[in-house]
């Protein structure tokens, strides 16, 4: 059961100007593939819902969160966030058949929230146990939440010497494979402080977790692994590329599928679609990455938002645009079989007034 329902949306902190786009059959595919999409950028402190609104168009909802990054949706429905200097999990409060002001049929609440300090956590899972396990990235590890200290380290790659408050390598990806953590992406094998800066054309690898072994090598600035349909799919982002390295064959040869005009963080799959999230550059250009050179030849500027790709053909089919002040996103969920999904924000009125509980 669910009472005093919020009755304000949160705008988030920018003020500057925000347009969204998006492809004319957009809607049609959200409502053909009964799914709803969930983004994160840290760069406009938001997590973004991307929902159909029941009156033939599509609907927006933004709740403002500090530096949202890596998303994680488990098989029991909840969302769980890695979140400036916490690691949140979001519980969807309503029952099937309820809506909010008519319109929201999931509404995802913090309910777990533990304070990690500031480690610059990147992509997060969740094990068979149902901890969180996340990319630790000041500290170039995978850790887990503790009850007493900031993290508690769990794997680290055997070419970082030590646990050290220092980003060596920049560890960033994590795919999860039957509760537990299998493989990472990192920047560079560099063990100096800031070394991977200098690796961020070809030094990108992935880690097998299990085995601690290099899959896949000569990469730029991987992020996002993913296991889908018995692949392992990445994003090359320096390139501008959706990729898979078949582990099977265990001749780590990185294919390509797909070229997107951005650079690309945040992964997420539905059958036969990969959902793609796509950012600007920072400072006006890509330097020293192949992504301005691809952008150069394919006579396009880069751009900020989701693309769907058709896994088969390596087209684009639908997209999700975004310009204006927001330019940098990370992460990409899917929210399967919710129309409209919204959720609240740790430290705001609406989760302070919104009481829900269990039936007797």
């Amino acid at each position: 059961m669910t009472a005093a329902p919020p009755n304000s949306l949160s705008d988030g902190p920018l003020s500057e100007t925000v347009e969204y786009s998006v492809s004319a059959n957009l809607l049609n595919r959200l409502h053909s593939l009964n799914i709803s999409i969930a983004f994160t950028s840290y760069q406009s402190g938001l997590l973004y819902f991307i929902g159909r609104n029941g009156q033939g168009g599509i609907n927006v909802h933004q709740v403002a969160i500090p530096k949202p990054m890596g998303l994680f949706r488990d098989h029991a429905g909840g969302l769980t966030m890695a979140a400036g200097f916490q690691i949140i999990r979001f519980e969807n409060v309503l029952q099937a058949g309820q809506k909010i002001n008519h319109l929201f049929d999931a509404c995802f609440v913090p309910r777990l929230v533990h304070v990690t300090g500031q480690l610059d956590a990147h992509d997060v899972g969740v094990d068979e146990c149902g901890r969180p396990v996340f990319v630790n990235t000041r500290f170039n590890c995978l850790a887990t939440v503790c009850h007493r200290h900031s993290f508690e380290p769990l794997w680290r790659p055997p070419f970082v010497s030590a646990l050290v408050d220092e980003d060596r390598c920049h560890l960033n990806g994590l795919a999860m494979a039957n509760g537990q953590p299998r493989y990472v992406t990192a920047v560079s094998r560099s063990d100096t402080i800031d070394g991977w800066r200098d690796r961020r054309a070809n030094g990108g690898v992935v880690m097998d977790v299990v085995s601690n072994q290099i899959v896949c090598e000569g990469l730029s600035m991987p992020h996002s692994p993913r296991l889908h349909n018995g692949k392992l799919w990445l994003l090359n982002s320096g390139a501008g590329e959706l990729g898979f390295v078949d582990v099977s064959a265990g001749d780590g040869h990185y294919q390509p599928v797909a070229f997107c005009p951005g650079f690309v963080r945040g992964l997420a799959f539905c059958g036969d679609y990969a959902l793609v999230g796509l950012s600007r550059p920072r400072y006006q250009r890509f330097s020293g990455l192949d992504l301005d050179a691809r952008l150069e030849q394919a006579d396009s500027d880069p751009w900020c938002g989701i693309q769907i790709i058709d896994l088969n053909t390596g087209a684009c089919v639908d997209w999700f645009r975004i310009d204006g002040a927001v330019g940098e996103l990370y992460d990409v969920e899917i929210i399967p079989d919710i129309s409209a999904p919204m959720a609240v924000a740790p430290g705001s009125n609406e989760v302070a007034n919104l009481i829900t509980f269990a039936e007797p």
